[in-house]
């Protein structure tokens, strides 16, 4: 039976997810409408498609490492000396993506490994302590694609990976007196999830990603701490 916290935790996602979706407008419609063209047999939208191409063969990795280590990945939310170091794991590749220089890699210059390598980055990010978004944004840049197009890529594969754990998860949701807390926790994430995105692209294309490796190694030391 999954803990009630899982089932408020795929919510608060879901909220963020509304949040990808209106932030990305722009470029998801740009994306469905250039794939559209480019099945046409014109030229014109095949960065597009190839960007929406790179998405779903990233999400491949990430669903399979979800669906075969899902009970194991969840285990790990009651252990918080496991997230304390995952979050020391997290400020560390936060940090080495100082060394990198900058890449310069658009969509079409992208290939299958580097969509392959993001799409693991994003699976092992299930591990509690793993920054999803620090793990897929950074894993970008060590695959040398452009700060923009690494936040950028990083957040629209959050999409199908959150609705699939939606859909794995939503339906063991109980309805009742909580179901208001769930909703109004959505909101909030939705919220939220509009504001940080702001900041958090704006941070990427400056290339300051490294800021929040101190957080997360002061977090992560805390709860090591705490835990013993």
């Amino acid at each position: 039976m999954v803990e009630p916290q899982l089932a408020f935790d795929v919510m608060l996602h879901l909220g963020t997810l509304l949040a990808v979706l209106v932030y990305f407008r722009t470029d998801i419609s740009q994306i469905l409408l250039g794939t559209w063209t480019w099945l046409k047999g014109r030229r014109e939208g095949e960065e597009e498609a190839r960007l929406l191409l790179w998405i779903v063969v990233a999400s491949v990795p990430t669903g399979l490492m979800g669906i075969l280590f899902k009970d194991w990945f969840e285990s790990l939310f009651s252990r918080p000396q496991t997230v304390g170091f995952m979050l020391l794991v997290t400020g560390m590749l936060l940090w080495l993506t100082r060394t990198v220089k900058r890449g310069k890699k658009t969509a079409g210059d992208m290939g299958v490994i580097d969509a392959l390598i993001i799409g693991i980055a994003q699976g092992v990010a299930i591990i509690p302590g793993i920054s999803r978004s620090g793990a897929t944004i950074s894993t970008g840049l060590f695959c040398r694609l452009s700060r923009e197009l690494a936040g950028k890529f990083s957040f629209l594969l959050s999409i199908p990976a959150i609705l699939g754990a939606t859909l794995l998860e939503f339906r063991k949701i109980e309805t009742g007196s909580g179901i208001g807390v769930t909703f109004i926790g959505m909101a909030v994430s939705f919220i939220v999830g509009l504001f940080s995105l702001k900041l958090l692209m704006g941070i990427v294309k400056k290339g300051k990603l490294t800021h929040f490796s101190y957080y997360c190694w002061a977090v992560g030391i805390l709860m090591i701490l705490l835990a013993k």
